[in-house]
Order: C-alpha cells, then sequence, then structure tokens
C-alpha cells in the first residue's frame, strides 16, 4: 500500500511537471496600469540615395508613361505607405546625406549639376529628385519629414540656409528662393538630423570632436513656424559604442539637442553577411541573436542617459534598423539589393517589441530601407513595371495598431528557442491599448521548428471578443516575388480562445501573431 501511495505521487508529479515543461509560456498583461504611449514616430522608414531607393523605387519621373505615378511618384507606393499609416521618413541618407548639398536639388531639374555618389556604386547622380519631391512625397503619404543634415562636408551656413529654405514663410532670401522655385507655403520641417554616423562615413569624428561640431550646428538651428521648435537628433552611437553616448551626453547640453541617435544592425559578419535566401538554420539563429541583442543595446545606452537625463526629456532615437545580408546574386555590390523573408519579420515582430516596451526612451525609430535596400518593405522590378509588398511589410501593417496607443505592462515567461548548446527566448510580445479600448497583444515566435501554446492572462479589463491575424509560412526563407506576390502575406488567426480572462493562444513556429481583445 505504501508503495502504491509512493508510486501515484510520483507520477502526479511527474505529470504536473510535464504539464508545465509543454506549456511554459505564459504572459500576464496588466491592462489598468499602462503609463507611457507608443510613439507613432517609433514605425518610421528610412530612404537614402543608394542603389534602386529612391531612382526606380520611389521616383521613376513625371515623364514616365509605363508607370502610374504623381510628379513621378510611382502611385503604389504612396498607396501602400498610407496604409502603413507611415509616421515619419528619413532622407537624404545615410551616408548620402554627408555629401549632399541640397542646394543642387533644387531649381530648374536641367539646370541641376550631377555628381559622384562614391558612397553607393560609384554612379552618377544627376539631383532630379531633390528637397521639393522629397517633401511633396511626405505630403502625399502623410508623414513627417526627417531631413538628415550634411555636417560632414558642409557648412553651418548650409544648414541655416535650408532650414530657412523649408521652413520661414516669407521675407528671407531662401523663403523667396522656394516661392521662385513653386512653392508659396512652408512645410515646417520639425526632424532634423545633425550629421550622419559621425564615427563613420560622416567623417571618423571622434566623439569629443563631434560634441563640439553638435554644439556649433545646433545653436545656429532656429524656427518660427512650430511652437515647439525644432527636434535636433544628434548623430549617435554605433551599436554597443557606449563611450560615444557618454560623451555626447557629457558633453552637449540638453537645450541643443532633442534626441540621440543609434544604429544596429542584425549582422553576423560585415566580413561574409550571408545570403538572404538559403540561408542555413545555424545561421537563422546566429542573425537572431544579433537581433535581440537591440533590446540589451536600447537598455544600456537609455541608461547613459538616464545619468544625464533623468527627466527623460530626451529621445532615443534608432533611426537605421534591420537586417543586413549579400545582395543578389548578379546585383550590383554597392546597390544592397536583397530578398526579404520570413526570418526578415521575425526581426522585425521582435525589434518592434522591443521598442514598443522600451518607448518611455525610444520614441522614434527608422526601418532601413523602404524600397529596394536592405530590409525593405518593398521591392520594385529593375525593368518593368511590378512592385511586391515584402513580409517586414505586413509585420509593420499588422503593428501599427500599436502607433500612439497606451503601453501595458507585460510580464512573459517564455520556452527557449534551441540551436546546439545555445538557446534564446521563443515568445516575443508587447500589448496596447488604444484612444478607443481595444487591446492588442503582439506576439512573435522565432523557434522555426517548435509550436507554441501561450496563455494570456488579461488583468484589469473584461475581454469579451478576441479577433487575431497571423503571418506565417513553412519555410525559414519563404518570400514573395514578382511572380508570386502573395506566397507569404497575413491571414485571419483563428487560434486564439478565450478562456474567462485567459486567452489561449496556438503559434505555429516562426510566426508573428497580433491579437485585438473587446
Amino acid at each position: 500500500m505504501k508503495l502504491l501511495t509512493i508510486l501515484s505521487t510520483f507520477l502526479l508529479l511527474f505529470g504536473m511537471a510535464t504539464l508545465f515543461a509543454a506549456n511554459p509560456n505564459k504572459v500576464t498583461i496588466n491592462a489598468d496600469q499602462g503609463k507611457h504611449q507608443i510613439n507613432r514616430h517609433i514605425y518610421g522608414h528610412f530612404a537614402e540615395h543608394l542603389g534602386r531607393c529612391i531612382y526606380g523605387g520611389f521616383y521613376v519621373g513625371e515623364g514616365n508613361t509605363k508607370i502610374p505615378n504623381t510628379a513621378g511618384i510611382r502611385n503604389d507606393v504612396i498607396e501602400a505607405l498610407k496604409n502603413l499609416n507611415i509616421p515619419n521618413l528619413r532622407w537624404p541618407g545615410g551616408c548620402f546625406a554627408d555629401t549632399y548639398h541640397w542646394k543642387d536639388g533644387v531649381g530648374p531639374k536641367q539646370d541641376r549639376p550631377s555628381f559622384v555618389n562614391r558612397w553607393w556604386g560609384g554612379v552618377i547622380e544627376d539631383n532630379s529628385f531633390g528637397t521639393h519631391d522629397f517633401l511633396n512625397l511626405c505630403e502625399a503619404i502623410g508623414a513627417e519629414p526627417y531631413l538628415a543634415a550634411n555636417v560632414g562636408s558642409g557648412t553651418v551656413q548650409e544648414l541655416i540656409d535650408w532650414v530657412y529654405y523649408v521652413n520661414h514663410k516669407e521675407g528671407s532670401p531662401m523663403a523667396n528662393l522656394r516661392k521662385t522655385n513653386g512653392r508659396e507655403e512652408p512645410w515646417n520641417v520639425k526632424f532634423w538630423g545633425v550629421g550622419n554616423e559621425m564615427w563613420g562615413c560622416g567623417g571618423n569624428m571622434k566623439p569629443e570632436y563631434y560634441a563640439d561640431e553638435l554644439r556649433k550646428y545646433s545653436t545656429f538651428m532656429t524656427d518660427w513656424s512650430n511652437s515647439d521648435g525644432l527636434f535636433r537628433i544628434a548623430s549617435g552611437a554605433s551599436e554597443d559604442d557606449y563611450n560615444w553616448t557618454e560623451t555626447l551626453m557629457k558633453e552637449v547640453p540638453g537645450n541643443l539637442i532633442e534626441g540621440m541617435a543609434l544604429h544596429s544592425y542584425s549582422v553576423i559578419d560585415w566580413r561574409d553577411k550571408g545570403p538572404a535566401t538559403g540561408f542555413s538554420e545555424d545561421h537563422y539563429f546566429k542573425t537572431m541573436q544579433v537581433a535581440y541583442k537591440m533590446k540589451d543595446r536600447v537598455e544600456k545606452h537609455s541608461a547613459i542617459m538616464d545619468k544625464y537625463d533623468p527627466d527623460k526629456k530626451l529621445a532615443l532615437v534608432v533611426d537605421e534598423w534591420g537586417g543586413w545580408y549579400d545582395v543578389e546574386p548578379g546585383t550590383n555590390p554597392g546597390f544592397l539589393y536583397q530578398q526579404n523573408t520570413i526570418r526578415d519579420a521575425m526581426i522585425a515582430g521582435v525589434t518592434l517589441n522591443i521598442f514598443n516596451n522600451n518607448c518611455e526612451r525610444v520614441r522614434m525609430a527608422n526601418l532601413a530601407q523602404t524600397i529596394n535596400v536592405l530590409q525593405a518593405v518593398m521591392l520594385t522590378e529593375k525593368d518593368g513595371t511590378r512592385m511586391v509588398l515584402t513580409p517586414t511589410y505586413h509585420v509593420m501593417e499588422m503593428y501599427k495598431v500599436h502607433q500612439d496607443a497606451t503601453l501595458l505592462p507585460a510580464e512573459v515567461e517564455t520556452s527557449n528557442y534551441k540551436h546546439g548548446d545555445a538557446t534564446l527566448p521563443a515568445i516575443h510580445v508587447s500589448a496596447s491599448k488604444d484612444k478607443s479600448g481595444k487591446i492588442h497583444i503582439s506576439l512573435t515566435n522565432i523557434d522555426p521548428n517548435n509550436a507554441a501554446e501561450v496563455e494570456c492572462e488579461l488583468l484589469g479589463a473584461k475581454a469579451r471578443k478576441i479577433t487575431g491575424r497571423i503571418l506565417t509560412a513553412k519555410a525559414l526563407d519563404a518570400h514573395n516575388t514578382f511572380e508570386k506576390p502573395d506566397n507569404v502575406k497575413p491571414a485571419v488567426f483563428k487560434d486564439a480562445k478565450l478562456d474567462g480572462q485567459t486567452i489561449k493562444v496556438k503559434m505555429p513556429s516562426k510566426s508573428v501573431v497580433v491579437l485585438e481583445v473587446e
């Protein structure tokens, strides 16, 4: 009898352990404790004069009769970006910004000088796409422009003139020049980057030297159109260069900048980045390891900023992020054209969750880049008319429900994605409540081999109805092509069930799910 009791107790404990091992994923969401807003500008994008991002991507020329366009901008691109609720667009770079002289890109197109794009492929830049084209594009898609100023090879006066040109209403020489060039009213540009990657292609500066340059340039930037003034963004650190952030925060007064940039790409090895398709699971795992470092980098740079800015007045602006691989075979290596797969959807899902969960400090970000370059949301046919939306586009579209919503604190217990002797958290989550009271929960399961059962417990809210959407595919390198543009696209998600105030979710492997709770 005693033996039977011991045996039954063992079986009970073994059964409980097995059940726990099978369902280790639990999310507790405090729906009544939200304090911080997920700034819509976290969902910004980036357009550089690089490869076919501008020419052949956004811009096909006013005289193009093959591709429907408005003032040279592709109509399908305009509609696709409007559907993303794109909040801001960064231009003209990138490295290109610190070789760009804006006055070369205004006035009659036939009179504009050309120069060699020394950074990206050595192609001739004819300046046919300039300030007016970009700012009018932003108006067409409903996005705020984010102009990157030339500090590397420009002058303070050149930047002063650009601010006057786009923001001063009337009476000044630059305002008059704008009107002569066909634009009566100013565009009232708020966001300005004070140089780009000053530690690298912006001039290989030391942080102490750039701190002085930043103080100088920022001092001469003035606004007359916006009561909040300009939003000046310092050229911040690369990845885990915490000394750069520390130096700028220590040396530059808080009244001279409003944001601090950070660039962080998901690259395993800059000398051998690996293919965009046909990659191994080992390469996928290592890429996700680097992508997940974003959490550590955001938190550590934020901690440094907290030392000098405890009230969090300055924003951390991650204005370049995304996956970076070898270019597609047969394409110009300087054009950075790469395919976009379910792996990129995983990067986007994890990264956006990290930004959302750190929105008290991260208040702006820019995916690199919008069209035909790096982790693009769109690809266009080189010698044709077709355009395709990528898996990354679909994740950005699914996540747009978080824009300007209130972050809901979430505690996450997750299983691990194991590969060899290494592990990563498999489940990544962020949650928010919008102005109408709807709750949105975004979940990413990065494990390419195992489905996951996730229990989401809602505290402080009553759930009556739940709907959802999912993005997934059979293969890690599944992607869309011009021949099969809908190979990877969102679908209705039916594997989320309400059980009282608990939502039981069955997530396939390598999937992104966004739930809406009413």
